[in-house]
């Protein structure tokens, strides 16, 4: 990390450079945020119902909290109204809608440390989303839907920007994932047993660096920065959202920030679709980062092939 901006012009190129280069962006909340996250609470307060979902760990058995986030969590991440949202989102913020695309969004909780940070809630290691086979073009957008602090928020490790770390990304396939591990995630109470990109060596994230905003509020960062979910010591459950997006010429062009230490295999750009009509990254253009294709790899995973409910 170089440097944090904060509401920088809103320009494109100039932004893309920045993250590109290890900078975060800090943006204040605007209309079009606010109606995404009046949306999204409204799907996590009906879930609920009649529970505060910041409180519903004090009431709620965790088998059961995992059923509901089953339900949930896919079903709002294809509601069409999620998808619109975050093109309003987009194009307000100046994006490119004909060359930014755009995944599905996440639908993230934090529960208290010792309720449920696994499989459907994982609570995030330190990592690189590019050691998830993510382009070194994507950017990160990341924004709470309630009110939180920095003892359950995120945390970022600026001194591996450009610093190497060992990590086990060379035996993560994107494909291989889709197939056998997104589609069981509520399985995983207690311990979570899929296999995934962990360093393998012992890390200084101290000091680290922790943004606070109100809801509506959004972090934007590279998918190559190292950071990860700070354990929740406080007794309320964060809730977040985050979504990623991409510049068409700069995946054609391979630009983006640099591949200090990623080895994984396959690419989740197949999941990207264009803010304007929502049309998929031609395949042309994603074929050239395609490789290690397994048996019985899924290019794209499916909301049907999900487990729904905890076993």
């Amino acid at each position: 990390m170089t440097g944090v901006f904060f509401d920088p012009p809103r320009c494109d190129a100039a932004w893309r450079g920045k993250l590109y280069n290890g900078d975060i962006i800090i943006l204040s909340p605007t209309p079009e945020m606010l109606a995404l996250v009046e949306h999204t609470r409204g799907m996590i307060e009906e879930a609920f119902a009649p529970l505060d979902p910041q409180r519903a760990h004090e009431s709620l058995a965790v088998e059961r909290c995992v059923e509901i986030l089953s339900v949930l969590k896919p079903n709002y991440i294809h509601h069409p109204r999620t998808k619109e949202l975050i093109q309003g989102v987009l194009n307000a913020f100046g994006c490119s809608s004909e060359k930014t695309y755009q995944d599905v969004p996440r639908l993230r909780c934090a529960f208290p440390k010792d309720y449920l940070t696994t499989g459907i809630a994982y609570a995030h290691h330190p990592h690189r989303d590019t050691w998830y086979s993510a382009p070194m073009c994507q950017f990160n957008w990341w924004a709470p839907i309630y009110e939180f602090v920095s003892q359950n928020g995120m945390a970022f490790h600026p001194l591996y920007w450009d610093r190497a770390v060992k990590n086990g990304s060379r035996d993560f396939n994107y494909y291989k994932w889709n197939a056998e591990s997104r589609k069981n995630a509520a399985q995983h109470i207690g311990r979570d047993t899929r296999v995934q990109p962990h360093a393998e060596e012992p890390l200084e994230l101290e000091p680290d660096v922790r943004f606070v905003m109100p809801p509506g509020g959004v972090i934007v960062f590279s998918g190559a920065q190292l950071h990860s979910t700070v354990p929740n010591t406080t007794k309320m459950v964060r809730w977040s959202i985050d979504f990623r997006t991409v510049n068409i010429d700069d995946v054609a062009s391979k630009r983006g920030a640099p591949n200090t230490d990623s080895a994984s295999t396959g690419t989740s750009l197949r999941d990207f679709l264009r803010v304007a009509d929502l049309a998929p990254i031609p395949e042309g253009i994603v074929a050239g980062y395609d490789d290690r294709v397994p048996d019985g790899g899924v290019a794209v995973f499916k909301p049907e092939m999900a487990t729904v409910t905890a076993s």
